[in-house]
């Protein structure tokens, strides 16, 4: 299957609104990744980014994040015949949270380059007596960029700060001789 019960077409629009979300959370310096949640009827019930550095919180990822509010807004944790679209794959806290909150599927832009449960189909038994859909590729170059681009400038920045501690170094190393 390459698309939802929505179809290419309107899986295309909610992906763009979870990359929405990624922009946002480039703007708070964080990782760009997005995410919302829709329901059956294709009515999105929450959208969120990423605040790991904002919230101090290893555990704020977008995912996370967009179930939270989701959960919050319908009042039940139970996310049944429910959609989560996010920008990129997720990893294995979010997947065993996307499982646990029985979600009818999941849909992602990018594939992620670490090690992922998404690949091995370990969580599918979890909380869940279905299999939950798996929709990979949808606006993937788009995330794929903002990805790239976010990780590029921070290496930049490393690299800049690595290059002027060793100048600073060098010469507090001399002056001190």
């Amino acid at each position: 299957m390459n698309e939802s019960i929505f179809g290419i077409k309107k899986d295309q629009y909610f992906m763009n609104i979870a990359l929405e979300q990624a922009r946002i959370a480039l703007k708070f310096k964080e990782v760009p990744v997005g995410a919302i949640v829709v329901n059956q009827n294709g009515d999105i019930v929450s959208q969120a980014h990423n605040r790991v550095e904002q919230n101090y919180s290893q555990a704020a990822h977008a995912e996370i994040e967009a179930i939270r509010y989701a959960t919050r807004e319908l009042k039940n944790w139970r996310l049944d015949w429910h959609w989560i679209y996010v920008t990129l794959e997720p990893c294995p806290m979010c997947m065993g949270c996307i499982q646990l909150s029985r979600f009818a599927g999941l849909v992602y832009a990018a594939s992620s380059y670490e090690k992922t449960v998404l690949d091995r189909d370990c969580f599918s038994w979890l909380y869940n007596k279905n299999k939950i859909v798996i929709i990979s590729g949808i606006q993937q170059i788009d995330s794929s960029e903002l990805l790239q681009s976010f990780f590029q400038q921070k290496r930049t920045i490393k690299e800049r700060s690595s290059e002027e501690y060793k100048r600073d170094k060098d010469a507090f190393d001399k002056g001190s001789g």
